[in-house]
């Protein structure tokens, strides 16, 4: 409270940056207080940052907010988020009139409660999860020096500017993304910190009084204090942190939560809940502020749409720019942007396809999918792979994406990220939004949970990003229970929008590597086996992996059984349907790489595949969710605890996932249905 007036003061030197900033203010208040809900004190403590970044140095057009050469704006702060709205109305993005501000929160709105990528130009990522911004802010730094490697500063020359608060950097994913940037030297990213003092238990030095500027320093950032209620300082630091060419900058602002409101300014109680009618009404005279609600005087606003048309010009040059390019380099450039596919990448699936027939690989799945990638990288150079410190165990890294992606050499196209999962995952999204890259990455899939809230939020964005995940059941064997996903298939098949794919032999991973890279507005994941499979499909055209599920073998004209399995148990339950045969059943098997494909045919497909006969699923996994597709979890085989350290068939015996379980149960359903 006590910095609250002097603040001001400081603030209200520059009178005319003062009164732009005041415009954030108003309306941030305004919607906040309309919504009932919401968060007015980091627009209020950051509208002076938020008037010099965006009015004279971020480069940007918002008749044209899609503009591939734009500087990225990142709210990592997310519930700040009528900062942005604010900014976004202010300079005239045509999608966020007055009515959407009135709208803050409301059903149908664009202003959602915490910025969400796709529901309005402008918003650049979905934040909300605190230091995901941040994490996402150095994938799109990383897709633009990759792409300006390839194809020149003259088209690609942009920055992304974050702003976060405390509470980001308390998150641990924060501390994977400083460190990657910094070991990258990604010189493009400026992280424009609140430093407030404030959280929502009150002040931060309860939880945090690390030496941030050392932590920043460290990790090799440049870091520039500044007070961030003084407009020539701000100025100065980001025109420092725009000079600088070999490190990333943190501006660490000294700032005062809730500028402008006389009785809450500098406490938690500006943070998270409207400022009711009486306070306002003081903090607008505070402030000299006497429009109406969600109004802003005639002036201000033509100043504020001035700064947003600035960038055109820029645009424009850029343009003619794009255009000198030689023919190949645009079309290639305009391709990645558009999100196509490249020319011959169907001739070479088929290829791959033809190759497996040819040559039938008895592998590994994870194996197999290195094999599929060995070809389809090389057809589809806007891939860049990596791995989480597992590249020889993920087989992600082949012959295509042999360049290494590092600070001297971003035209590379594999990343080593480091024991960084979650980080990994986080700044994967941000490669995706950014646009003119397809990122994938791997890791081990009980490591998944690390990553997990990242992978959420490219299913929540409708992102296409792939994540390869091995190791996927207690197969993997001696490494024990630490290490074997159990729970994982059924907890990631819940997130709504993320397809989840377990191939059971080389053509299926060839098949949904294929959909995977194909799948733009939707994330992947393959999970991948340790221990080989035969190859069970025989030659044909069609991508039956991409119907989620399919009759792999049929054994005798009717159905006495069906089973239903995935992965590395598919080969498995062709065998036990063997033995049932050879006694005199009729047994179908059907492989099923893809619940959410499959969930997602035609209801007469679906029937024929599932059948009438009583039918049993068979996955090295928790039996969670397969009563969707069987009558009850004891005509599951699979998982009913953690696994153990041991080798894989020992694991599969003493926990009951072998052909004799199969058909054991088979026997007593054929029987029950006779």
């Amino acid at each position: 409270m006590t910095e609250h007036a002097p603040a001001l003061a400081r603030a209200a030197t520059d009178a005319r940056a003062f009164a732009l900033a005041n415009c954030i203010r108003a309306l941030a208040i305004d919607g906040v207080e309309a919504a009932k809900s919401g968060h007015p004190g980091a627009p209020m403590g950051m509208a002076e940052a938020a008037t010099m970044l965006w009015t004279r140095h971020m480069k940007f057009d918002a008749a044209r907010p899609d503009w591939p050469d734009r500087d990225r704006f990142v709210l990592s702060n997310g519930h700040g988020s009528m900062l942005l709205y604010a900014l976004l109305h202010l300079t005239g993005f045509e999608d966020m009139p007055i009515e959407e501000l009135r709208n803050f929160r409301q059903w149908g709105a664009r202003t959602a409660g915490h910025p969400e990528y796709g529901h309005a130009a402008g918003v650049d990522i979905t934040t909300g999860p605190l230091g995901q911004g941040l994490a996402g802010a150095v994938g799109m730094c990383m897709a633009e020096a990759h792409l300006a490697a390839r194809f020149g500063r003259e088209v690609v020359d942009h920055r992304a500017w974050v702003f976060c608060g405390d509470g980001c950097l308390m998150e641990g994913i924060s501390q994977e993304a400083i460190s990657l940037a910094g070991h990258l030297k990604l010189d493009r990213l400026c992280v424009l910190y609140d430093d407030n003092g404030i959280s929502i238990d009150g002040a931060t030095d309860k939880a945090f009084t690390e030496d941030t500027t050392g932590r920043f320093e460290a990790a090799g950032w440049q870091v520039i204090a500044c007070d961030g209620h003084d407009v020539a300082a701000l100025d100065d630091a980001i025109t420092r942190a725009k000079a600088e060419t070999v490190r990333p900058t943190l501006i660490r602002m000294r700032t005062v939560i809730g500028l402008g409101s006389p009785n809450r300014a500098g406490t938690a109680a500006s943070h998270g809940a409207p400022l009711g009618a009486e306070e306002r009404a003081l903090v607008r005279q505070a402030l000299d502020w006497a429009n109406e609600d969600f109004s802003v005087p005639a002036e201000l606003l033509a100043e504020w749409r001035a700064a947003g048309a600035r960038g055109a010009a820029e645009r424009e040059a850029w343009e003619a720019r794009l255009a000198a390019l030689p023919a190949e380099r645009r079309a290639e450039f305009e391709r990645r942007i558009a999100g196509e596919m490249p020319d011959g990448f169907d001739a070479a699936v088929a290829r791959a396809r033809e190759s497996l027939f040819a040559e039938p690989q008895k592998v590994a799945t994870r194996k197999a999918s290195q094999i599929a990638l060995e070809t389809l990288a090389e057809a589809c150079p806007e891939m860049i792979g990596g791995s989480a410190d597992l590249t020889g165990s993920n087989l992600t890294r082949v012959k295509a994406v042999d360049s290494d992606f590092q600070a001297d050499s971003p035209e590379g196209r594999y990343v080593s990220w480091g024991v960084r999962e979650f980080g990994m995952a986080a700044a994967m999204n941000g490669m995706s939004v950014h646009g003119g890259v397809i990122p994938y990455g791997g890791t081990f899939l009980v490591f998944s949970d690390y990553a997990r809230n990242a992978i959420r939020l490219s299913a929540l964005m409708g992102v296409g990003t792939i994540h390869v995940m091995t190791h996927d059941s207690i197969g993997l064997g001696e490494d024990g229970p630490t290490h074997q996903p159990v729970e994982h298939l059924i907890s990631l098949r819940a997130i709504p929008g993320l397809t989840v794919f377990r191939p059971a032999d080389a053509v299926e991973a060839l098949e949904c590597w294929e959909l995977a890279i194909r799948s733009r507005r939707a994330p992947s994941l393959l999970a991948l086996s340790r221990q080989a499979v035969p190859q069970l499909r025989g030659a044909g055209e069609e991508n039956l992996s991409a119907r989620g599920a399919y009759v792999i073998r049929q054994f005798g004209e009717s159905r006495d059984v069906t089973l239903i399995a995935t992965g590395t148990e598919v080969a498995l339950a062709v065998e036990a349907a063997e033995a049932l045969h050879a006694k005199g059943h009729g047994v179908a098997v059907v492989s099923m790489p893809s619940w959410e494909l499959f969930d997602a045919q035609a209801p007469d497909y679906r029937a024929e595949v599932l059948g009438t006969a009583p039918r049993i699923a068979v996955e090295a996994a928790s039996k969670l969710g397969w009563t969707r597709y069987v009558a009850s979890e004891e005509d599951v085989i699979g998982m009913d605890g953690f696994g153990a350290s041991a080798p894989a068939e020992v694991l599969y015996e003493k926990f009951g996932i072998t052909g004799d379980a199969i058909v054991a149960r088979a026997a007593a359903l054929i029987g029950a249905a006779s």
